[in-house]
């Protein structure tokens, strides 16, 4: 028997009968009152940008430089102070370097997952891969919990994302994440679908939906299916994106101003991150960014030189509009990444796989300001304190948004499954 995330054993129910004159109904008015007790953090984070890096980016050319160790752990890019005393990132990253008094940065962050398929579940649903079943990602545990605001999709994916790990395990497809279908950093781009055909006005859009409304209800009369639920969810919202100007306005980055593009940056990372920043001062709750591919085996110096620029000024930038605007408290911003690197550079002047430790880096939604979380040992092989599992981050967040990640969901078999899995809140990071 289950009290409110609690389990009444006999354990506890000798304690009833051992507290002498507090009847079992009081007993459980008291355990409700305080399983449901939060900090004050419990839901401060209104929306969520999550900056996915595929490849695994390297720990020791961003977030986590080792300038004292030797060569073949070094690498070849030197490093720099930041805003924070003690803390220095790769010298590729000015921008952010400026602004750390703003971020979390946790480099301690560890799992056992060397393969990209893995390492991606593992990042975007909390829980390693099972042959038995696919979890859901956090975009659509969050639409599934709360749903779409100001006739906005909860879940959005900028560009999209070919990846089964970014959609709605076993829950209902229709928590699935609305994708753009096409770069916001193109010159002549425009979110697929989101436009009437020109021989469609409003008013033959509105008849079309009534009729289709008819043969769902048809349809529903001899079957019900998730098919069938998530098709009208999807009508419905796709009327109510196209209906509402305000919300397709969201999607419009040409109405941004010219000085504002160029301090993002004119470039992928740039026009990904602006978008990001638009929607969710429009209303969509989750955002799933992705920008370039990190898997770099072969000449890490060129590579992380050609990537690491554009991603250091639209982050910069996304964080400090956020923070100018009043959004930055309210919304919590996330880069993470599959994995790290190998401690040693390799034959190829590369580093490999290394889940072993890697670097996260946040801020917002409640989070503390300036705050270095964690450390990895002196050849960036380990962590040396504060191991951070995928599971205590990932239920860290959930609570940010004001998910209680213990909360059971339901998964095919009417089982009930934990949203995250034997995961902590880690107390240390909240504001």
């Amino acid at each position: 028997m289950r009290c409110r995330g609690h389990v009444l054993n006999r354990r506890n129910l000798l304690a009833v009968g051992a507290l002498g004159g507090l009847s079992l109904g009081t007993f459980l008015r008291v355990q409700g009152a305080q399983s449901g007790r939060r900090p004050a953090t419990f839901g401060k984070a209104q929306s969520v940008i999550f900056v996915f890096l595929p490849g695994g980016m390297a720990h020791q050319e961003s977030f986590d430089p080792k300038p004292y160790a030797p060569l073949e752990y070094r690498g070849p890019l030197g490093s720099i102070d930041t805003a924070l005393a003690g803390v220095r990132f790769c010298e590729l990253f000015p921008r952010l370097a400026g602004i750390a008094n703003k971020l979390v940065i946790c480099r301690s962050v560890t799992h056992g997952e060397a393969a990209h398929e893995r390492g991606t579940h593992n990042m975007f649903t909390g829980y390693r891969p099972s042959p038995a079943l696919q979890y859901p990602s956090m975009g659509s545990v969050v639409s599934h919990e709360f749903g779409p605001r100001n006739g906005l999709p909860p879940y959005v994916l900028i560009p999209n994302l070919p990846n089964p790990y970014a959609g709605t395990g076993y829950l209902s497809s229709a928590y699935a994440g609305f994708s753009l279908g096409a770069d916001p950093a193109q010159q002549d781009f425009q979110v697929r679908d989101l436009e009437l055909p020109k021989e469609v006005d409003f008013n033959r859009l509105d008849r079309r939906r009534r009729l289709l409304d008819l043969v769902n209800d048809q349809f529903r009369r001899v079957e019900k299916s998730d098919a069938l639920d998530a098709t009208d969810t999807f009508y419905q919202r796709a009327y109510e994106l196209i209906s509402s100007e305000d919300a397709r306005l969201a999607f419009d980055i040409s109405k941004e101003a010219d000085a504002t593009r160029d301090v993002y940056g004119r470039n992928q990372a740039g026009a990904r991150m602006l978008m990001a920043r638009r929607l969710v001062e429009a209303g969509v709750r989750f955002v799933t960014l992705t920008y370039g591919g990190w898997d770099f085996h072969d000449n890490i110096n060129e590579n992380t030189r050609n990537s690491v620029p554009a991603l250091d000024q639209g982050l910069a930038a996304l964080i400090e509009d956020l923070d100018q605007r009043g959004l930055l408290d309210s919304t919590l911003v996330c880069v993470a990444t599959e994995f790290g690197r190998t401690p040693k550079i390799n034959a190829t002047a590369g580093r490999d796989h290394w889940p072993k430790v890697f670097s996260i880096v946040m801020a917002g939604g409640g989070l503390k300001r300036g705050l270095a979380y964690g450390t990895s040992d002196a050849t960036a092989s380990e962590p040396d304190d504060h191991p951070l599992s995928v599971e205590d981050w990932a239920t860290t967040l959930y609570h940010l948004i004001g998910i209680d990640a213990r909360k059971e969901l339901m998964a095919p078999g009417n089982r009930p499954i934990e949203i995250v899995d034997n995961g902590h809140v880690v107390e240390e990071l909240l504001a």
